[in-house]
């Protein structure tokens, strides 16, 4: 009896079809971009200066001029965009992610961009806070914290919402996207128990977003009534104490609404974008190594297995 000769699909080196092939799509759709210690030093680094400029005034006496707080914007900007520099090459060295990568980071970030001015801020309606949590979820932290700070970034200079404020907003929402690459239980299956987790963390993370954005603002506003005034040189609880009434009576009417939208959108829309986040990363295979094969190799495989007239 002859041989037949080997079929193309063999030859050509296509991936396996049945069992192997849909486990292979699981695992390919819930793995997110790992961090590797590089990345997670630069994260580190970059969190702690965050948190330190933020809360510096809490702790600062009362004869730390402490209405040139102001002024720590532009240094803070000048530090932030090395770091974030920094953790983009801590990943690429830690994961090897190539050009595949920084093209999801830039649509993405255009796409939260573009998301922001349609609420404009108008009583905390902001529907890009959503896309990021989504994107956190399944690109990982590392990924999720540059792609909040960049698409900050990108929204400022588009509403023309640049100022002093603009760095302390960027790290915000880079910790908005990176928590949600934290969030436990990216290895199993997706379904509406991680949608209900996705949203109630939106909601958690809009109104945290806000009492942080809170810090860099409130440290200015000196001489107001005295039960939400900050006092510099008072004891930390006192003025932790006026720094939650003063959220209570200024920002609160914005951050509840905004919590209330991440949510909606998240429980509506959250599923198919998650979906099509995860069939992107799939495809792009990040960290998948690319190799070249010569073809004519297969060619003459085929014709020594192929039958022969003496057989």
């Amino acid at each position: 009896m002859s041989r037949t000769a080997p079929s193309r699909r063999a030859l050509s080196g296509t991936a396996p079809s049945g069992p192997h092939r849909a486990e292979r799509k699981r695992d390919g759709r819930t793995k997110a971009i790992r961090l590797g210690p590089r990345s997670v030093a630069a994260l580190a680094l970059v969190s702690a200066i965050g948190v330190v400029a933020f809360g510096w005034p809490l702790f600062a006496p009362g004869d730390s001029g402490i209405t040139t707080h102001a002024a720590d914007a532009p240094w803070l900007f000048a530090a932030l965009l090395p770091l974030l520099l920094a953790v983009v090459v801590a990943t690429i060295a830690d994961t090897g992610l190539d050009a595949k990568a920084v093209a999801m980071l830039g649509v993405l970030a255009a796409a939260g961009a573009a998301l922001r001015p349609l609420g404009a801020g108008t009583a905390g309606i902001e529907p890009m806070f959503f896309l990021m949590v989504l994107s956190g979820r399944v690109l990982g932290p590392g990924f999720g914290f540059v792609l909040g700070a960049v698409s900050m970034f990108a929204s400022a200079l588009l509403t023309g919402g640049v100022g002093p404020w603009m760095p302390f907003q960027m790290l915000a929402m880079g910790w908005v996207a990176m928590g949600a690459g934290l969030l436990p239980g990216a290895a199993r299956p997706p379904g509406r128990a991680e949608s209900l987790l996705l949203a109630g963390y939106g909601a958690v993370a809009s109104v945290a977003y806000g009492t942080v954005m809170n810090l860099q603002g409130w440290t200015l506003m000196q001489g107001m009534a005295s039960g939400i005034s900050y006092v510099p040189g008072d004891p930390l609880g006192d003025n932790l104490a006026r720094f939650m009434a003063y959220c209570l009576a200024t920002s609160l009417g914005w951050d509840l609404p905004r919590a209330v939208v991440t949510m909606v959108l998240t429980l509506t829309l959250g599923t198919p974008i998650l979906k099509a986040l995860r069939r992107a990363t799939r495809r792009a295979a990040f960290e998948t190594p690319t190799t070249f094969e010569d073809p004519t190799t297969f060619e003459d495989q085929g014709a020594s297995d192929a039958p022969t007239a003496a057989e």
